[in-house]
């Protein structure tokens, strides 16, 4: 299900209309890149600053976007910066929709059959992902690197705001990707998600499975993040071996074939 960031007026014509399809494509950006700052939403929407903070203003002013305080990547002891996420209120109007209708009928189930219950439903709903996704997936290769872009795409097509983040060490010439950070700025089940937490842990489960690996949840929506936030390790793990097996052999000790004799103490 796939969720719109249209904040248009219908019926509307001319440079009015041309303003709210702009303010419609910052929100937009700011559901898919937040936490951003105006400067990048700038750069990446080819407006001037002080058209990124009219938009941005307006977008606050109907509670649609809200500024967090976020530390500088670079470190050290500066002050934090200025980001805009989507505000509550604005995930609110921007999909949740039948939340009171889904949320009646889970508490429903669960009364009458229990968690278990529950857990059952959010599983089938994460199969029905998994079934749809998985061919995709599988077919962009076996590496994480590469099934994790796919990934991206699909979740953003079901209205999550999918992107990634590099994770790096070294630097220069030795910076070494080691790993991602799959966000998702947007959340259609946030509320509901907030109240049976089956929701979260099932679909970091259903991550895993997909890319191959393990994964971590950083943070979620639900707990009350802007953003949900999973660290994805780009090289697989090695396998475990089989129970039984031998140890590994150690490196072979007679592999030095200069002769005593030719040998200088």
């Amino acid at each position: 299900m796939t969720h719109s960031t249209d904040v248009r007026s219908p019926g509307r014509s001319g440079p009015r209309a041309e303003e709210e399809n702009t303010r419609s494509r910052v929100l937009g950006a700011v559901l898919e890149h937040g936490p951003v700052s105006a400067a990048d939403l700038g750069e990446m929407l080819e407006l001037t600053p002080a058209a990124v903070r009219r938009h941005l203003d307006a977008l606050e002013q109907q509670h649609y976007i809200e500024v967090t305080m976020v530390r500088r990547r670079t470190g050290g002891a500066g002050r934090p910066a200025r980001r805009y996420v989507v505000a509550p209120e604005g995930h609110a109007k921007l999909g949740d929709d039948y939340l009171e209708i889904a949320t009646d009928a889970l508490e429903s189930i669960r009364r009458v059959a229990g968690p278990e219950a529950v857990r059952a439903f959010v599983q089938e709903r994460v199969d029905r992902l998994e079934a749809a996704y998985r061919p995709r997936v599988e077919a962009a290769g076996d590496e994480v690197a590469e099934r994790l872009p796919v990934l991206v795409q699909l979740l953003s097509e079901d209205g999550f705001a999918a992107s990634t983040n590099e994770v790096a060490v070294g630097q220069g010439e030795r910076r070494t990707i080691v790993s991602a950070q799959l966000c998702q700025g947007h959340c259609p089940v946030r509320e509901l998600a907030a109240r049976y937490p089956q929701f979260c842990e099932l679909e970091t489960d259903l991550i895993a499975r997909l890319l191959g690996t393990d994964v971590r949840r950083l943070s979620t929506q639900a707990a009350g993040a802007h953003v949900c936030t999973t660290h994805v390790p780009l090289a697989r793990p090695a396998p475990r071996p089989a129970a039984g097996a031998a140890p590994p052999t150690p490196a072979d000790q007679t592999t030095d074939h200069t002769s005593k004799e030719g040998r200088h103490d």
